[in-house]
């Protein structure tokens, strides 16, 4: 993890760069000058700007990131993988073993919720029962039908027995959701009114897209040291900028624009803090299409691009290049696969071996055209422009479109697309290969939520692999069965990868304590204070 301060690297940042902090530093004057001081966050309070407001952060219904961020911060799990090693890691659950192929014990630590009461084996049972239950209406759901989890046993104080229909590997880290206490008996469902969590911070208040969350005394890990945390939505990238220089913000973490990093730092009360991470972005090849379906033409795109070059230019060298879906810290991680460094000439013999030989040598006519699509978020969109450029240079013409996040998502559900730009955060199961590769998880028209092969690419081979590494126990067997399932994939190519971007927070001079976690989560904000 680094941290930087005053960047000697900012005296060559580009002019428009130059002028954003100038009109920061002229909006603090004119604070200062219209109230007699700039206004400043109290002590004993955190304000922390995200770019988007979280809706729901009941575990039952989390559906965004931010849903999933907060509600980490007011529902502790049972297993969490929010360490640096992305390990499971035990949190409300004491132990988690498998007894046997089948059966699982969870013993819980001696906890309490927000409201003073003791955390038990009946709240875990009601949880997840209310997940299973389809008259909820959770996405959650499905996590249990994989499992195969047929019946629920208190066995003892604090403790309870998981019985599953079949051998699940990933078990221990499918039990990473928020625990929720029980309701009274007769209670009537009501969604919304937030169920009672465990977690370090407990809802005070929610006004328009800001949410203010208050200190929990009974946190098994200890109260948090700043009483007051409040998740203010500001979906501008400059004025988040500005919040933070004039002082009515303390901290915000992968929503300060790359390209602004240097000049961030070069601000004497502010500090930017990078670390690696798990999210993983890459391009999606539509493996049913008439001109991608040819292994060689995935290929020959991959050679096309400089990724080295894109991450320095505009990711600022904030990222690692990705050979998979893993990130290289990952226990199941394998180097052991094809490579596919920037060779624009072999990108050209194997789109002539295709058959799609290139029209006038280095004119304007291309092989084919496809098209790309992507997000509008800015820095996306640019990244996806050079990438177009890059495969105008061998010859492959690229119709790009951007859409707002909603509409481009719903497109590649639909496989509405040729080529797609897409980042999947929270990798920490290599059971995850599954529901984007497996081919019984290829969205249907019928049901566009039925998997997350959206590249809708099959190999009975593969399937076989994703099989046994789910059902395997050894972590050694697994770790050599994902190996080849890495392998496959790096040959195959139903995904381009491009590499695992770092996480990268900005924040005031006086918070101390705050860290950056592989999955982005914010948890460590309940560790987080300011001197």
């Amino acid at each position: 993890m680094k941290t930087r301060g005053n960047a000697s690297r900012a005296s060559g940042r580009l002019p428009i760069l130059s002028t954003l902090i100038v009109v920061a530093g002229a909006v603090a004057v004119t604070l200062a000058l219209g109230s007699c001081r700039p206004h400043r966050v109290p002590k004993d309070e955190l304000v922390v700007l995200i770019e988007s407001p979280p809706r729901s952060p009941d575990p039952r219904y989390a559906l965004s990131a931010y849903d999933f961020k907060l509600g980490r911060l007011l529902y502790a799990p049972l297993v969490s993988v929010d360490d640096l090693t992305v390990e499971p890691k035990m949190e409300l659950a004491k132990s988690v073993r498998a007894l046997d192929a089948t059966h699982w014990e969870v013993v819980l630590r001696d906890a309490r919720f927000s409201d003073g009461s003791q955390v038990t084996t009946s709240d875990v049972r009601y949880t997840i029962d209310s997940m299973r239950d389809p008259a909820t209406g959770s996405r959650m759901r499905q996590r249990f039908l994989d499992d195969g989890l047929q019946k629920i046993e208190e066995t003892g104080p604090g403790r309870l027995l998981f019985t599953l229909s079949h051998p699940h590997a990933p078990f221990i880290t499918d039990l990473d959701f928020g625990i929720l206490k029980r309701p009274p008996p007769g209670s009537k469902p009501d969604r919304s009114v937030l169920p009672i969590g465990a977690g370090p911070f407990v809802f005070q208040s929610r006004a328009h897209d800001n949410w203010t969350l208050r200190a929990n005394p009974y946190f098994f890990g200890g109260a948090p040291p700043t009483r007051t945390l409040v998740l203010k939505t500001i979906r501008d990238d400059s004025s988040r900028l500005l919040a933070l220089v004039g002082g009515s913000a303390d901290l915000t973490q992968n929503t300060i624009s790359l390209l602004l990093l240097d000049a961030v730092a070069a601000q004497p009360r502010l500090k930017v803090m990078t670390a690696h991470s798990s999210v993983y972005t890459y391009l999606g090849l539509n493996c049913e299409d008439p001109i991608l379906k040819d292994r060689r033409v995935r290929e020959a795109i991959a050679d096309a691009i400089d990724r080295a070059s894109i991450v320095k230019d505009k990711l600022h060298g904030h990222a690692v290049l990705a050979t998979g879906m893993l990130p290289t810290f990952h226990w199941a991680y394998s180097a052991d696969v094809e490579k596919h460094p920037f060779d624009p000439a072999l990108a050209k013999r194997l789109l002539d071996e295709a058959g799609y030989p290139d029209p006038d040598g280095d004119g304007p006519k291309k092989r084919f055209t496809i098209i790309y699509k992507t997000s509008n978020d800015r820095l996306r969109v640019a990244i996806a422009e050079v990438i177009a450029d890059m495969l105008g240079k061998v010859g492959i013409g690229v119709e790009l479109r951007v859409n707002e996040f909603a509409t481009f998502f719903a497109d590649v559900k639909k496989g509405n697309f040729q080529l797609f730009g897409m980042q999947i955060p929270e990798i920490a199961e290599p059971d995850l290969y599954d529901n984007f590769f497996d081919s019984r998880k290829i969205p249907t028209r019928q049901n566009l939520d039925a998997g997350g092969n959206r590249m809708r690419y099959a190999n009975p081979a593969l399937d076989q692999l994703l099989d046994e590494g789910r059902l395997e126990m050894d972590r050694e067997k697994r770790k050599r069965i994902y190996g080849e399932v890495q392998r496959v994939l790096a040959h195959d190519l139903p995904v381009i990868s491009l590499w695992h971007e770092d996480n990268v927070a900005a924040m005031r001079k006086n918070v101390q304590g705050f860290e950056l976690l592989p999955t982005a989560q914010l948890t460590s904000l309940a560790r987080t204070y300011k001197r």
